[in-house]
């Protein structure tokens, strides 16, 4: 009799002891997983800490690598006002400022303007490939699409030469068309790979019925499969505005002062002396904070492309 009541309350302390366990490990594999992805983060997030914080540093501070505001060192507009934009400056004149909003400027219009083009193009491209079959010589749909690709293969350097020389004719050289062309082209293989595969993902019964209420392939291109796809065009544009915004090689090799670019005045901050870090800093930092800007408002559109497939 003593042994059968017993053997319920031991079975009972084994249950419990499992469980205990089967937490145990729950809690340590969480912590683990969030630990990774926390100094992940921390390892992403620091090179835009380091370049913001540099932008109030001294040149002592810069060179003695003091990181913390108000414990290593005291915050400053150095960098601020090295390019017009600090609250002392903002009421002056300034040449180094009207300069900054012209690069400024020029980015912006070039990379909405390439990024806004390379969508349109690249996803009647893609919703073509996906759509219907196509025959080249030997090339069908998945060897266009991998031609496509392939082109970001090519070194950019490659192409420097006979980009000078065809823009010299076209009198395209230091011009913003110039480079909206160029960045359109560069990043049209990246959208017509994400917007293939989005448009793969959509039922093709959604058109035939649309097609079958009387609109034309067109019709139900924009009033249909738009829509849908809208999430995983947004990230595209995204991805295209953060390639063109940050393009370097190009815009440096194919203007001189009409069109010059952000990215090329961030690099220009060398001289004789040394780098002026706090400017490039500061520059960097205006440089960033549009699309940091973008991308929060924007996030929810990422999250839904990435999720229906738009970004693999």
């Amino acid at each position: 009799m003593a042994d059968t009541d017993t053997a319920p309350a031991t079975q009972i302390f084994h249950d419990s002891d499992h469980d205990r366990a089967g937490r145990v490990k729950w809690v340590a594999g969480r912590t683990a997983i969030y630990g990774i992805l926390v100094f992940w983060t921390i390892v992403c997030l620091f090179p835009i800490y380091w370049t913001f914080t540099t932008s109030f540093k001294m040149a002592p501070d810069v060179m003695q690598g003091n990181l913390i505001p108000f414990v290593d060192f005291q915050p400053k507009w150095k960098g601020f006002e090295s390019i017009g934009l600090s609250p002392r400056l903002l009421g002056q004149e300034s040449t180094v400022r009207d300069e900054f909003l012209k690069r400024f400027m020029n980015s912006a219009i070039v990379a909405l303007s390439a990024s806004a083009l390379a969508v349109l193009l690249g996803s009647m491209s893609a919703y073509g490939l996906s759509r219907f079959r196509y025959r080249f010589g030997f090339m069908r749909n998945p060897d266009i699409s991998f031609f496509f690709l392939s082109q970001l293969i090519l070194p950019p350097v490659v192409l420097a030469l006979p980009f000078l020389v065809l823009y010299k004719q076209l009198d395209l050289l230091d011009t913003r068309i110039g480079l909206i062309l160029l960045y359109t082209l560069t990043v049209l293989p990246i959208v017509i790979w994400i917007m293939r595969d989005q448009f793969q993902s959509i039922p093709v019964e959604l058109e035939e019925a649309a097609l079958v209420d009387g609109l034309s392939i067109w019709g139900a291109f924009v009033t249909i499969v738009l829509p849908i796809a809208l999430p995983g065009m947004v990230a595209a544009f995204i991805l295209s505005l953060v390639l063109t915004w940050n393009e370097y090689f190009f815009a440096s090799l194919l203007t001189s002062t009409d069109a010059k670019t952000l990215p090329v005045m961030v690099a220009s901050q060398t001289g004789s002396q040394g780098i002026n870090w706090w400017a490039m800093a500061a520059l960097s930092t205006a440089a960033i904070l549009p699309l940091v800007i973008i991308g929060i408002f924007l996030e929810r559109f990422i999250i839904k492309g990435m999720a229906a497939g738009a970004v693999k």
